[in-house]
């Protein structure tokens, strides 16, 4: 992944937006001359530790290349929008010489894998990430042996994805003018789609972008 100096965000900012943007996809390297495995997931990462964790089915064709090459890549890209090309033109620049873009949010993660197989550990792993995505409880703590979770613990591994580098690009129009990032902020709200709100969240310098 390409990251320009205007690209790149600011400080650890980036770390608040992964807490927020915890679903992506998994690399895992394939047999030699095979392509890479990509498992799409949910996951919770955690700044502390350093670490995101989860969890796949014990059948999932990840785990022996998973224990073969534990070097993974866990990618997530959000907050993305399509620019088109007249908002992007400079002054004195006639608006069809205006060039089309992408904005978009991506953080990648490159992790050791160890995979996680003592029921304990597993329950105690599962309750961080349901912790995570229900903060406000509902659902019964995870046990080993114990109802109603502890018998479904050896259909699963676990996953702790040990962070070893960040990559992470912000990229909202950090080298345009003022005026260009102000159209384009005014066309995102005019336009109204999906993630156009977040990315002109990110364009008005509201979340972690370069600048």
């Amino acid at each position: 992944m390409l990251i320009h100096p205007w690209d790149a965000p600011r400080d650890d900012t980036w770390q608040r937006w992964l807490a927020t943007h915890d679903f992506g996809q998994l690399a895992v390297n394939g047999p030699p001359g095979e392509p890479p495995f990509v498992q799409p997931l949910h996951f919770a990462y955690d700044a502390g530790r350093d670490e995101a964790v989860t969890h796949l089915a014990r059948p999932n064709p990840l785990w022996p290349a998973i224990e073969a090459a534990p070097a993974v890549l866990l990618s997530v890209v959000d907050d993305y929008a399509f620019v088109p090309g007249p908002w992007q033109a400079e002054a004195g620049t006639p608006p069809e010489h205006g060039v089309p873009t992408s904005l978009y949010a991506a953080v990648q993660l490159r992790c050791r894998a160890h995979v996680v197989d003592d029921p304990a550990e597993k329950a105690a792993l599962l309750n961080r990430q349901v912790g995570h995505f229900q903060p406000e409880g509902g659902s019964a703590r995870a046990a080993a042996g114990e109802a109603p979770y502890g018998r479904l613990l050896s259909g699963i591994r676990g996953l702790r994805l040990e962070v070893t580098e960040v990559r992470a690009k912000f990229k909202y129009a950090g080298k345009r003018s003022q005026a260009v990032r102000d159209r384009i902020a005014d066309g995102l709200a005019d336009r109204g789609q999906a993630r156009d709100a977040a990315a002109r969240g990110h364009v008005l310098g509201v979340g972690p972008t370069g600048g």
